[in-house]
């Protein structure tokens, strides 16, 4: 029989779980305890490479950040850009097939036609933009001022790299800002500019990719067919532009260029948790400690009842299997496509672990009296 919740710790609206019977709490903590298990396997997968940001000594220590640097400065200098991106790869030893191995020029042409100043403001207007409009979003759903300072601090410890201007060069900054700020703006009935935001994210980053596509699976969800169309519709101009970008690089390179190890690294989920560690302030912490507050965030994200939260869930789950199937050891920074509000998930965990357990340890009994006439 299902309960009725009483009351909220600090959300506006009851969790997910507060009507949820004794039988369902108990398989929901099972469950809860099998993912902080699964996380603690990030203690046995390999360490990532550090994403440096100093100036290298040789080409050996050349980083992905440093060959997107170069390649800037090249373009910035009046090189064409894929003449500019395919030599500074060679010189670096990095592969150049298949053609997603050179990233799509749109941000390294856009800050090379900037002053140098100007990339590392339009990150920081980028980010606090992002917080802003989170942090609205999430007020709603906290109505007393604790929780409220609690999310300020969980969203700047999730957007810790994104502040580094240092980074600014670095693909999934942006992307992972962006896709941010399209899940942050969407509203039922509003869509255009979260399919707008989605839509620059994938030419930034190929990988927001699937942000779209999850997004595009609830639209149709939901039976909401014009937004459907409007994610659609991304992904078409995103494919046309991707085309274009393959047939560039075909132009520059060719069949002696070194080819991609591939993407399978298999490293699995505990890779995923180490990996959204490095990327937010969970990196300051033992990875034991981030692991299990990894899993906690993920739980929390389950525990809003609320569209944005469910939508929320399933693009960490998207990206989990992602990171955990195809990234290799040096490409965990993938997790900053998802990380910029990923520790802000913590904010629904005291609700979402209070109606657990008062549904597990709910003792009411129904007692039938027989009345003699």
């Amino acid at each position: 029989m299902a309960r009725t919740a009483t009351g909220t710790f600090w959300l506006a609206a009851p969790s997910r779980f507060a009507a949820i019977g004794k039988g369902r709490a108990r398989i929901a903590l099972g469950v809860l305890a099998l993912l902080l298990l699964a996380c603690l396997t990030a203690l046995t997968v390999p360490d990532p490479t550090a994403i440096a940001t100093g100036p290298a000594t040789s080409q050996s220590d050349q980083t992905d950040l440093m060959v997107y640097e170069k390649i800037v400065a090249g373009v910035k200098g009046g090189g064409d850009y894929y003449t500019v991106a395919t030599d500074t790869l060679r010189a670096g030893g990095y592969p150049l097939r298949p053609f997603l191995t050179v990233r799509l020029p749109s941000l390294a042409v856009v800050q090379a036609a900037l002053p140098d100043w100007a990339p590392a403001a339009l990150l920081y207007l980028l980010a606090g933009y992002v917080g802003m409009v989170w942090g609205l979003r999430l007020a709603e759903a906290l109505p007393r001022a604790l929780p409220r300072i609690a999310a300020l601090l969980l969203l700047i410890g999730s957007m810790l790299a994104f502040l580094q201007a240092d980074l600014v060069a670095f693909h999934e900054i942006w992307a992972g800002l962006l896709i941010a700020l399209s899940l942050g703006l969407r509203r039922p009935g509003r869509w255009f500019e979260a399919v707008a935001f989605g839509l620059v994210a994938m030419l930034i980053r190929e990988t927001a990719a699937l942000y779209v596509l999850v997004m595009l699976a609830f639209a149709w969800r939901d039976g909401d067919r014009r937004e459907a169309l409007g994610w659609l519709a991304a992904l078409l101009l995103f494919a046309v532009a991707l085309a274009a970008h393959a047939y560039a690089v075909a132009g520059v390179t060719g069949p002696h260029d070194p080819a991609s190890p591939g993407w399978s690294g298999l490293l699995g989920f505990g890779f995923f948790v180490k990996s959204i560690s490095l990327a937010t302030a969970l990196q300051l912490l033992p990875i034991s400690a981030a692991a299990l507050i990894v899993g906690l965030a993920l739980f929390g994200w389950a525990a809003w009842d609320d569209p944005l939260g469910l939508r929320m869930l399933a693009l960490l789950a998207a990206y989990a299997a992602l990171i955990g199937i195809f990234a290799r050891s040096d490409t965990f920074y993938w997790a900053l496509m998802i990380a910029p509000v990923f520790l802000t998930g913590l904010l629904f965990v005291p609700d979402g672990l209070r109606d657990l357990f008062r549904a597990n340890l709910d003792r009411r009994r129904i007692t039938v009296t027989r009345v003699a006439r």
